[in-house]
């Protein structure tokens, strides 16, 4: 059977490995949704810690001889901690300021990690084993997909359920929130804001890190690998709306799909076509499909 002239289980499998993707892009648009949208700083750090992910995974590995379970924890919480002292010692300073000033210090600091990072290990990238336990392909009928990739999918919509519900749905998110729209009458209620912010610029980065370990096995360690991503999720969040979790990661999801189609249908306008949606929804919605006109 087939579908506009491609074998319909070939258009399956495409769908299946966009969704993969997309599993990537919404776990790295999560954090950086969750700090823009609490903290209103862009923060272009993020490709940075993704990459920090990564390589503190491979670190743990390499040198302290730390599987990928424990890593996938150690990981996120060192990189949190990083970003914490990120936030404390450098935006702190500018939050009063322009949101382009947090911009171009988030993207020195970049600069700064990039460049330490490809000191000390190279451009080349270094290769991360996966779990044995996680290697065994999943039938799906249509195709074997491999089953790290799945335990991706299963980890990446838990990781974005879980960060939606803790911050929408419990009391500590309604602090949060209230706190970012009017931090002096929480504080009068005894509510430490700063460390709450601290805390909360730690989460978003925990999360770009998580992606990272998850990200892996699947692609070279390597400290450009931020580089490659940073930019789509910007234009994913941008599509999505700027500070909605729910749409950043429907948006990843769905753009994950749309990307993976054009690869089969038309390559050449794979690398661009996410830019492409990003325009025609601005000229319909300027505040994105699921954010707020103010």
């Amino acid at each position: 059977m087939e579908l506009l002239g491609i074998p319909l289980a070939a258009m399956s499998s495409q769908l299946v490995l966009g969704l993969m993707n997309g599993c990537f892009y919404a776990v790295l648009s999560l954090g950086l949704s969750v700090i823009f949208g609490l903290l209103n700083v862009i923060n272009f750090t993020h490709g940075a810690f993704f990459m920090l992910g990564a390589l503190f995974a491979w670190m743990g590995t390499t040198y302290l001889g730390l599987g990928y379970w424990p890593m996938l924890i150690c990981a996120p919480v060192a990189a949190g901690v990083l970003g914490m002292l990120v936030e404390r010692t450098m935006l702190r300073r500018i939050y009063a300021l322009d949101p382009l000033y947090g911009l171009l210090l988030t993207l020195g600091v970049t600069l700064i990690i990039e460049g330490i990072s490809r000191s000390a290990y190279g451009a080349s990238g270094m290769s991360y084993a996966a779990p044995e336990g996680l290697m065994r392909p999943v039938d799906l009928g249509f195709m074997m997909l491999p089953g790290y990739r799945a335990w991706v999918v299963a980890a990446s919509l838990a990781v974005c359920a879980g960060a939606w519900w803790a911050i929408e749905c419990t009391k500590l998110g309604a602090l949060l929130r209230a706190a970012t729209e009017n931090p002096r009458l929480v504080a009068a209620f005894g509510v430490n804001v700063p460390g709450m912010v601290t805390l909360t610029y730690g989460l978003g980065v925990a999360i770009a890190a998580l992606a990272g370990v998850l990200a892996a096995p699947v692609v070279q360690v390597s400290p450009l690998m931020g580089q490659s991503v940073i930019i789509t999720v910007f234009a994913i969040v941008v599509i999505g709306g700027m500070g909605s979790i729910a749409g950043s990661v429907l948006t990843s999801l769905g753009l994950g799909v749309i990307e993976s189609l054009t690869k089969m249908f038309y390559p050449e306008a794979s690398a661009t076509v996410v830019f492409v949606v990003m325009a025609l929804v601005l000229l319909v919605r300027p505040a994105g499909l699921f954010g707020q006109v103010k």
